[in-house]
């Protein structure tokens, strides 16, 4: 017959590990740790199968670049309103406009563009240079970012106040983080792809950024000029994607071969 002693012993083991779980310490806890670490969640490719490194000879590697535009009448968007916190105002000159439709000379910024299709069953190195995201004048700098997976994020506050860094993700786990002035940056690491990740600050409720993360490292976010690059790219068929937070996405279907340089240009409209 069990004593005491014994039943303690049989039962401790199992609810700690029912408090794990129930403590959110379960599979996204997991993942998060093996996309730092270079585990198993950052090398599996989609369906759970394990992908194949492919090692991409420089010689032979192609350049994807062009331009994105934006036709017709930008839509208006209010600037931005900071009148409920005297210490953000005193950060700038003036009014504040928004960063959410930026348009130059009909060139759009901040949109990301990435082969989303022609690279399954493939796994890359995951990129070793740092992204940054910045709290500058109680605005999100850049508006737009793109990592992948496994790829450090590094958040910086510029601010002479405190912010609060609050991504909404879908796909990965959901975190919440003050940051005070001059506080140590936040290095993050998502371990699952997923697009259009949605930045608050909980104190600065105007405050928004978009995070995107991809599987591979082939992406990148257009400049003011509108202009992007996408290099070490293998030959091959791909389709090339462009998302905007507002104007949606646009796709086109592109081959290259060993060692070329395509150019692909897309153009918005409201």
């Amino acid at each position: 017959m069990f004593n005491r002693k014994t039943i303690a012993i049989l039962v401790c083991p199992v609810l700690a590990l029912a408090l794990v779980f129930a403590c959110g310490g379960g599979n996204d806890y997991f993942e998060e740790y093996d996309a730092k670490s270079g585990g198993a969640a950052s090398e599996s490719g989609s369906g759970g199968e394990a992908a194949v490194m492919t090692n991409v000879d420089p010689a032979t590697a192609a350049t994807v670049s062009g331009v994105v535009s934006f036709s017709g009448d930008v839509p208006r968007v209010p600037p931005v309103n900071m009148s409920a916190e005297p210490d953000c105002m005193q950060l700038h000159g003036g009014r504040v406009p928004s960063d959410r439709i930026v348009v130059n000379d009909g060139k759009l910024q901040h949109v990301l563009v990435w082969i989303s299709k022609g690279l399954e069953g493939k796994r890359f190195p995951v990129r070793n240079d740092t992204v940054s995201l910045d709290q500058d004048g109680c605005i999100y700098k850049p508006h737009v970012v793109a990592v992948q997976m496994g790829q450090y994020l590094n958040i910086t506050n510029s601010d002479p106040t405190t912010h609060n860094v609050h991504p909404l993700p879908k796909e990965n786990r959901e975190w919440n983080k003050s940051q005070t002035s001059g506080a140590p940056a936040i290095d993050y690491a998502f371990p699952r792809a997923e697009l259009k990740i949605a930045v608050k600050c909980n104190i600065h409720p105007w405050m928004q950024a978009y995070i995107h993360v991809l599987e591979h490292p082939y992406f990148a976010v257009t400049a003011a000029d509108g202009s992007f690059e996408i290099g070490n790219l293998p030959p091959g068929t791909y389709t090339v994607q462009a998302v905007h937070e507002r104007f949606g996405e646009q796709e086109m279907e592109i081959t290259v071969g060993a060692s070329d340089s395509q150019q692909v240009d897309f153009s918005f409209t409201d």
